[in-house]
């Protein structure tokens, strides 16, 4: 780790961490909502091996793991783990369903809703970039803290809403919008390093994307402007950019997206009081 980091990422949550180090028992602590969207942050015996319906969860050196539920998730999810005594722990776990908001937005310029082929060849480039910087297992914990809001506002969009624009049905919203004036400061929620910064990417326009290790990423679209750089870490509450309306956008707001692996997960669960 870098010079200060593992300060940081210790100061998260002590308490977690303390009794993780001292578990034998394969036998997990759980906190999170079993529910389509959901993260799902545990702690078992540092030498434990998970798996997730099947696939391999990486364990930290203090038993701390994490998962991601899809939005279109049915379940049941499978937690399976098994320590190195042989110790062996299953369970099943029912996975609560929701409701997704239909969401009409109209206004766009038309080459934003079916973009001409140089556009659409910007669109994949943007894509390789982002897909890059998501490509990182690191050994960072800063999801096994709590998440702060990023910025004050209006929240003007949800997770797992499907847009129609201009009247034809778009792609899945999988954020948190807040609206506020442009200018408005942007925070990190939590901890982590700093994948990739994009001033002017097609559709998300100025983007920050931090890793908050175990592959747990946030991302912010549509920034007016970027005050990080790649490769710096961040604490959390540090300021990293400012609202804006860049990008695909009729208007200034910070869309918060946060994925698990290739599992888009919903940053509205992740806060405590849930918008209070």
């Amino acid at each position: 780790m870098r010079k200060g980091i593992g300060i940081a990422v210790a100061a998260i949550c002590v308490s977690f961490l303390m009794l993780a180090s001292n578990a034998v028992a394969v036998e997990p602590e759980l906190k999170g909502e079993f529910v389509q969207g959901g993260l799902i942050v545990g702690r078992t015996s540092p030498d434990a091996r998970i798996t997730y319906n099947g696939d391999g969860v990486k364990v930290g050196p203090y038993g701390h793991f994490v998962f991601g539920i899809g939005r279109d998730e049915e379940g049941p999810a499978r937690l399976q783990i098994q320590g190195a005594n042989g110790e062996r722990w299953s369970q099943e776990f029912a996975v609560s369903s929701r409701e997704f908001d239909i969401q009409r937005v109209d206004g766009l310029p038309q080459q934003t809703v079916t973009p001409d082929p140089e556009t659409q060849e910007r669109i994949r480039a943007d894509n390789v970039r982002i897909g890059a910087a998501r490509n990182v297992d690191s050994d960072y914990f800063a999801f096994a803290g709590d998440f702060e809001w990023p910025a004050q506002g209006r929240v003007t969009g949800v997770y797992g809403s499907q847009r129609i624009l201009n009247g034809v049905p778009g792609a899945i919203h999988w954020g948190l919008d807040i609206a506020a004036p442009t200018g408005t400061a942007v925070y990190a929620p939590a901890a982590g390093e700093v994948r990739l910064t994009a001033p002017d990417m097609v559709l998300s326009g100025g983007t920050i994307i931090i890793d908050h290790g175990h592959e747990v990423f946030s991302s912010f679209l549509h920034l007016h402007a970027i005050h990080v750089e790649e490769g710096q870490f961040v604490e959390q509450g540090e300021l990293i950019g400012e609202i804006g309306a860049t990008g695909r956008a009729t208007g200034p707001h910070l869309d918060w997206r946060m994925n698990w692996r290739g599992v888009r997960v919903d940053p509205w669960l992740l806060l405590e009081h849930h918008g209070d």
